[in-house]
């Protein structure tokens, strides 16, 4: 049988899904359920003086009309309190269920109307009249520390404040040749998945028990926040069907999640809620809103001796979970590059915005733009070019594993732990036609067109531990079944897994089946987030498989009375090597360690043909890509074509090549969504702008060119099968590759570009201002 770690094998996921055979949330139909409509503020900040039901309570077939103090009948306390695993002050922080007397953002829930179907409880939800007294609002995070309040109950904006750094900044800076100074902006968006999330708590007749059936990345951290907020019992289980999508912003437990597991125990019928998406604009959390301000010492070589600025991190009105983005957009800035000293000064302050939190890169790609944009400010004032600057930069293959002397959020020191950058970048020119560009580029000019290419690199830290579930398990028909807290979100998971375990155990991966993100059939797990699965999943399930495959060699050992070093697993049984008619299937194996009364197991041997790992680890696995990206620009209307894209991706081992590619392909989509299409506005007056698809724009088929993908494998020391994480990695480094790429275009104008979204007005803008 070929190897089937590094096969291209097609997606077992696929099939059903193309044939309309999927089942996400809102294909969950129970017969008996109702269904939900929430009451959503439409102020940035008020007090609720009053609530009127009566009206909506006066429509037949509406059941409730539920408020906090409705609620809170069967929750242990009225916030969602969580454990702050970051030791920041978060007592204030933590969103309600429903608001408590007070609204603190525009789509902020108010209230719930429960009825005998959605579009009677959207009926009924709009006669429910709220008495808002408006309050002062702050929705600009630059005027955070001075605003007014967010909530009544807080006394400063500034959620805290901290410093990440290491060496003598001020004395680099003070003996640097050169010091260059910017300001940067990445803006907010939104994850923005095909399908918004959904949650539906469906009470067990059975035994009274409650099963939710969500749209979540993180199953078991669902199941055990809704435990702790409402004291349950075994009672409670956590089932995610199939997921459209998830991009970070479904691994939060948000206050919907709550208000209808809530209403479902206190009203003793199965609920049901699925998100539209004005809801998803205005509730699911947003990203990337981070202010800097930054300086560069350099050499007269353009070697960077250091870095040191302030970050303000915009975190919305409440915290879903610990705010950890700054902190690795801080402490990772300096990506690839041997970076002497840094100094950084964060700051996390709230407004009277959607919540904010880890969408695609989770802080990553704001470091990556904030490192690349130095850099190309570097070559321009010292007149070098941007990827000679780059070279003379990056930290050398022979320095690996190098080690940067910084912790991690969870307290690991951040050490690289293979890679080749250096090689990377030679590879992403040559694809490119960097030396060549020039040329062309000039042609291009005397024909009256603006083309221009961009070079950005990025690390990301993947694997995050310290566990995720894997068990394998072969029944007495020979069929195999892996289980895990691995979260399936559209990424290939059970294909992954499948050839994983199929890799140990003999057999094709199609024989095997995946169940992922259900707390019914493995106690622990951690779910999807953080480009970690494969690393920390399949960890697991290699070795649970190969667990079981050396308990069936040792029970085969036995019956054919064969030595186990002579055995092999192929085609579902245990055989002689050399002497195949010498078998026995892997279903009569897992028959005799079912067990029969009185009839004992070969010595050694533990009852069932199943193991459960879960692999340990702590340190990262740093995954690194490097992008080039040619563009055209129209100077007239501001339009930006993509004409090249290139990627370099070294995510070490690959478990399948083909499903590498799609996901970088994906995450470079989503980096131009975040570099010249997503902006997530709002007003002067708190109020969010862009909450259709007509005003927020999102990269088409028309806007992505083709990818070429490159790979590059540098096996990870730190797990067995030497793979590192890839589900974030295209996004990294990919809008600081397209803004460089602009800003060359543009050189003609002396363009100087610190932001992101680029939007055509501002293209405009700059060119008539060069004008």
């Amino acid at each position: 049988m070929p190897p089937l770690i590094g096969a291209r094998i097609a997606r077992l996921e696929d099939e059903p899904l193309l044939r309309g055979k999927g089942r996400f949330v809102d294909d969950i139909a129970l017969p008996d359920a109702l269904h939900v409509a929430f009451v959503r503020s439409p102020h940035p900040h008020a007090l609720i003086k009053g609530i009127d039901k009566s009206a909506a309570l006066a429509l037949q077939g509406v059941h409730a009309v539920l408020t906090l103090d409705d609620l809170a009948k069967v929750m242990v306390q009225r916030r969602m309190v969580r454990h702050s695993n970051s030791g920041m002050p978060l007592d204030r922080a933590w969103a309600f269920a429903l608001a408590d007397g007070e609204t603190a953002y525009v789509g902020e829930p108010v209230a719930m109307v429960v009825a005998g179907d959605r579009y009677l409880a959207e009926d009924a939800a709009a006669l429910v009249m709220v008495d808002y007294e408006p309050l002062p609002f702050t929705a600009d995070v630059r005027k955070a520390k001075d605003g007014p309040p967010v909530r009544r109950e807080l006394k400063s904006n500034v959620v805290t404040s901290y410093k990440v750094g290491f060496g003598d900044a001020d004395a680099a800076f003070k003996a640097a040749a050169h010091v260059f100074k910017t300001p940067l902006w990445q803006h907010r968006g939104a994850a923005h998945s095909i399908e918004a999330r959904g949650t539906i708590a469906e009470v067990r007749s059975s035994d009274g028990g409650i099963t939710v059936h969500s749209s979540t990345q993180k199953a078991h951290d669902l199941a055990q926040t809704l435990t702790s907020l409402m004291d349950f019992d075994a009672g409670l289980r956590v089932a995610a069907p199939d997921i459209g999508g998830g991009f970070g912003a479904k691994l939060c437990v948000y206050s919907e999640d709550v208000a209808v597991v809530a209403a479902a125990k206190l009203l003793n019928r199965s609920i049901k809620w699925a998100e539209d998406r004005r809801e998803y604009f205005t509730n699911a959390v947003h990203e990337r809103d981070q202010y800097w301000t930054l300086e560069v010492a350099a050499d007269n070589d353009g070697k960077v001796l250091g870095v040191r600025g302030t970050v303000l991190h915009d975190t919305g009105a409440y915290t879903l979970q610990d705010p950890n983005i700054p902190y690795n957009s801080a402490s990772t800035m300096s990506g690839p590059y041997t970076v002497a000293n840094l100094a950084m000064e964060v700051t996390i302050a709230m407004t009277n915005t959607a919540p904010v939190s880890s969408v695609r890169g989770a802080g990553y790609p704001q470091a990556a733009f904030a490192m690349e944009r130095l850099l190309d400010l570097v070559a321009h004032e010292l007149k070098l070019d941007r990827a000679e600057v780059r070279r003379r930069n990056l930290i050398p293959a022979s320095k690996m594993p190098y080690e940067k002397p910084l912790k991690t959020r969870a307290g690991m020191t951040i050490q690289y732990d293979s890679g080749d950058y250096p090689a990377c970048q030679d590879e992403v020119l040559k694809a490119a036609g960097w030396a060549e560009f020039p040329e062309r580029q000039a042609e291009a000019r005397a024909q009256g067109r603006y083309i221009g290419m961009g070079l950005a690199h990025g690390v990301k830290g993947s694997g995050r531990g310290p566990f995720e579930s894997g068990l394998v398990r072969v029944s007495r028909t020979g069929k195999v079944t892996i289980f895990t807290g691995a979260s399936a979100m559209g990424q290939g998971l059970a294909t992954a897994m499948a050839q994983i375990a199929a890799s140990q155990l003999g057999i094709s991966a199609d024989k095997i089946s995946v169940v992922a993100g259900d707390t019914a059939t493995v106690s622990l797990g951690l779910g999807g987030f953080a480009s970690r699965q494969t690393v920390t999943a399949g960890s697991s399930v290699m070795l649970a498989a190969k667990a079981v495959a050396d308990k069936a060699k040792k029970v085969a050992s036995h019956v054919l009375e064969a030595d186990e070093g002579d055995l092999e697993l192929a085609d579902g049984e245990v055989r002689v090597a050399g002497a195949p008619q010498l078998a026995m299937k892997l279903s009569e194996i897992a028959r005799i360690l079912q067990g029969a009364p009185g009839y004992g197991f070969p010595p050694g041997v533990d009852p069932g043909l199943e193991a459960n790992v879960m692999h340990r680890t702590d340190a990262l696995c740093y995954a690194n890509g490097c992008h080039a990206a040619e563009v055209e620009v129209d100077p007239e209307t501001g339009a930006v074509t993509i004409l090249r894209y290139v990627a370099i991706q070294d995510s070490g081992v690959l478990i399948n090549p083909t499903m590498v590619e799609g996901q970088i392909h994906g995450g470079v989509a989503h980096g131009i969504g975040n570099a010249l299409y997503e902006w997530m506005g709002y007003d002067e007056q708190g109020q969010p702008v862009t909450t259709t698809f007509a005003d927020y724009l999102l990269p088409s088929a028309t806007e992505v060119p083709m990818v070429v993908t490159l790979a590059k494998q540098t096996p990870s020391p730190l797990n067995p099968l030497g793979v590192k994480g890839v589900g974030e990695a295209g996004t990294i480094p990919a809008a600081a590759a397209l803004i460089s790429a602009v800003e060359d275009a543009l050189s003609p104008f002396n363009a100087r570009i610190e932001h992101f979204p680029l939007r055509p007005m501002e293209i405009v803008r700059m060119v008539r201002g060069a004008q």
